[in-house]
């Protein structure tokens, strides 16, 4: 059975300049959690985008960008906690500085193999 650990400490996280993507990402294999720190650049972008099936919380580590929805744009900036609704459209866009944030949702079911439904004819 697994128990808790420190899996990261962000005051020393080094991201490379022009990094975009994920910086971080939790491991342990035995998890109901996915987490990444997510990095852009500045002036980058995350496309508009539906988002999955469930949930996501953000927390705004460092810079600033916006978050356009369907509905408004916010404002993003260090501390803000933001909570996507499952199937929401977001576009991210980093500010001047970049922008960095902590993601977290239930995990994925992962991809399986199995057989392909018989074709109808």
């Amino acid at each position: 059975m697994p128990t808790p650990q420190i899996v990261a400490d962000t005051s020393e996280l080094e991201v490379p300049p022009r990094m975009s993507g994920s910086a971080w990402q939790l491991t342990p294999p035995e998890r109901d959690l996915d987490a990444n720190i997510i990095t852009l650049p500045a002036a980058d972008e995350i496309r508009a985008h539906t988002g999955p099936d469930l949930d996501v919380l953000i927390h705004v580590l460092s810079g600033s960008g916006t978050l356009e929805t369907a509905a408004d744009t916010l404002d993003l900036s260090p501390g803000l906690i933001v909570w996507l609704p499952r199937r929401s459209t977001r576009r991210f866009l980093a500010g001047p500085s970049g922008l960095t944030y902590f993601s977290v949702h239930q995990r994925k079911p992962g991809l399986s193999i199995g057989s392909r439904p018989p074709l109808r004819t």
